[in-house]
């Protein structure tokens, strides 16, 4: 999969992009196209939890006839948190450099892969991001959800000291070897505020963060998962985390 870099003599990084699914049978074949368009070397992971659309049955025939394609298949809807934590498991124990999420639903448009690849050289967490120069929101967010998405990453950085914009995105890129460094049983998201979580356990190891710009369109098929309940659950996990840098316990 890896090739050598023109004119370095060195291997190009080893990528694995990771798609956490449920209920996405309409948008999983079409999404891995379009990644392959964009990274024909990466790896692609499917986590599937069990959707009863067909989603993982979709991703096993795109294993079995695609390169370097797997699934993961878990018993029910776990957790888009637990489900990122068995991709970075994956990325681990198969020895990648970068593992790049995404959401599967076609809001995180492949077109920008490569930029986020690209800022890995000087980085060890690339963040494609609404809230920099260039980025935004298709048509922009209804007056709740932004709300929501403002409030919460206003909120991550005031109690869990981080300087990046966009920390409630998923679309984003680690170095393996950074991630190894954390002890993952420390992690308590399952649900949504993984996404803020983990970059405060990044950030403890060490990390150097970057953002890049992205349009974060509307999902093309299916319908959102996102709810209050995750949003109340992300606050309360947040603060215990920003307490314990406070008291000096994390």
């Amino acid at each position: 999969m890896s090739k050598p870099l023109e004119g370095s003599g060195r291997k190009a990084p080893r990528v694995v992009v990771s798609l956490a699914t449920y209920n996405e049978a309409e948008n999983i074949a079409p999404l891995v196209e379009g990644i392959r368009g964009y990274a024909p070397d990466a790896a692609v992971l499917v986590i599937d939890d069990n959707s009863p659309d067909g989603t993982g049955r979709i991703a096993d025939e795109l294993a079995g006839r695609l390169k370097d394609v797997s699934v993961i298949h878990r018993s029910g809807k776990l957790g888009l948190g637990t489900a990122t934590l068995e991709a970075i498991t994956y990325a681990i124990e198969n020895d990648f450099d970068y593992l790049l999420n995404m959401d599967a639903d076609f809001s995180h448009p492949p077109r920008f892969i490569p930029a986020i690849l690209a800022g890995m050289a000087d980085h060890d967490v690339m963040i494609g991001s609404r809230y920099v120069a260039g980025g935004g929101v298709e048509g922009g967010f209804n007056l709740k959800r932004k709300f929501m998405s403002t409030g919460i990453n206003l909120y991550a950085r005031t109690f869990l000291g981080l300087r990046t914009r966009d920390n409630s995105g998923a679309f984003r890129c680690y170095r393996v070897s950074k991630l190894a460094e954390i002890d993952m049983a420390k992690v308590k998201s399952r649900g949504y505020s993984f996404q803020e979580e983990i970059l405060f356990w990044c950030k403890q190891v060490g990390c150097r963060f970057g953002e890049t710009p992205i349009l974060f369109e509307n999902r093309r098929a299916g319908m959102s998962k996102i709810n209050s309940r995750e949003a109340v659950a992300a606050i309360w996990i947040i603060f215990r985390l920003g307490l314990g840098r406070l008291l000096g316990r994390v």
